[in-house]
């Protein structure tokens, strides 16, 4: 039996507007549900403040990624994304986060894995819980992660330096029901998924107004019911199969724009509201807003010329540029998406993780040995 590590190496890491802890997936067990045990515990869950670890008790603060070398000659590393829930002891690998995603090539480059340039560094990535690809691209100065710079990002305060990201167009189709537009729970939504699979809703649909915030949102219990099962029924339309147990798909309230954006948004990640935005909840809310016939249309106010549109959100703004197609098929699809996030370095040593707990008295025998010892 291998023995589980006292402590694990990490760099905690606040990438776009969420914070998580990244790991080189040779310091974690090869078993997933040995790794899954041991995150739970080296995030503090499951407890609502996970007092005893780094988690900060809301989804855009328990998240892990876990980075690895590729076998593909055509990618520089893989990244895998888990989604450490709070109050439960549950972790999921069912969607990508666009935000760590910021953060993974300078950890490619501090572990490593991926030689700096004099200037500027760019990373192919693979998401491995979709097979997406995207390319990260930030200042090396002197060959090494530079973090300072004067990119401002809605949500987080400060500056830092930019990172780029494009995305590789995805082999998902964008409607994965095959129209943009239906019905589910009485109410007229719009299904896309641009690398994240989202549920575009008008607000007014709802009999809110889509400016609330996220705690009167998350307060308001008859409007996250209805919510919770226009999602539980969206799932196996997208192909997603039952969804009670998983954060997907994301859930995003639409309003007409508040500040010179193109659209206001909310968005139930699955169960609370977001604070912001994820970078790829926006890209399909991005990609949505250019669907003939979405429930964006009359919503929506689109620029007169180029892909970049601006995403309003509770705590300001997301700049994402989305260009959208047609198939051979007649179908809409993803031409480009980018977008420009930033991260920090927080702190890089050994996290040391709450002790497993002892198997419960029913496993034991009556004098304490476990049920599977030899006789005396």
């Amino acid at each position: 039996m291998t023995r589980e590590p006292a402590e694990v190496r990490c760099l905690l890491m606040r990438g776009g507007t969420s914070k998580g802890a990244y790991f080189l997936a040779d310091d974690l067990p090869r078993d997933p549900a040995a790794r899954d045990d041991l995150l739970l515990r080296i995030m503090g869950s499951p407890d609502p403040r996970q007092i005893d670890g780094l988690g900060g008790a809301h989804p855009v603060t328990s998240k892990v990624a876990v980075v690895s070398v590729p076998d593909d000659p055509d990618v520089d590393v893989d990244y895998l994304f888990l989604q450490v829930a709070v109050d439960t002891a549950e972790v999921s690998d069912r969607q990508n986060c666009g935000n760590l995603l910021a953060g993974i090539g300078p950890f490619a480059v501090e572990r490593g894995l991926v030689a700096a340039q004099d200037g500027q560094t760019s990373v192919r990535i693979r998401m491995v819980n979709t097979d997406d690809l995207a390319t990260a691209t930030f200042p090396t100065p002197g060959g090494r992660v530079d973090y300072t710079g004067t990119a401002r990002i809605s949500g987080v305060p400060g500056t830092a330096a930019p990172v780029v990201i494009e995305f590789a167009r995805g082999t998902s189709p964008l409607l994965p029901t095959g129209r943009a537009r239906e019905v589910i729970a009485g109410t007229p939504v719009t299904c896309v998924d641009n690398g994240m699979p989202t549920v575009l809703i008008s607000a007014e649909a709802l009999d809110i107004t889509g400016y609330e915030t996220p705690q009167e949102l998350e307060d308001n219990v008859a409007l996250r019911d209805r919510i919770e099962r226009i999602r539980l029924e969206a799932g196996p339309l997208m192909g997603l199969g039952d969804v009670r147990d998983t954060t997907v798909p994301k859930l995003s309230l639409l309003a007409p724009p508040a500040h010179d954006g193109a659209v206001t948004t909310r968005t139930f990640i699955p169960h609370r509201c977001h604070t912001s935005i994820g970078v790829l909840g926006a890209a399909g809310v991005a990609a949505g807003l250019r669907i003939p016939g979405s429930v964006a249309e009359g919503i929506a106010q689109l620029p007169s010329r180029g892909d970049r549109l601006r995403i309003e959100h509770p705590t300001g703004f997301l700049d994402i540029e989305a260009g959208v197609g047609t198939g051979a098929d007649g179908t809409p699809t993803t031409e480009r998406t980018a977008v420009v996030r930033t991260a920090r370095k927080i702190f890089d040593g050994t996290v040391f993780p709450r002790p497993a707990q002892p198997a419960p008295p029913s496993e034991l025998s009556p004098q304490g040995a476990a049920d599977d010892s030899p006789s005396r």
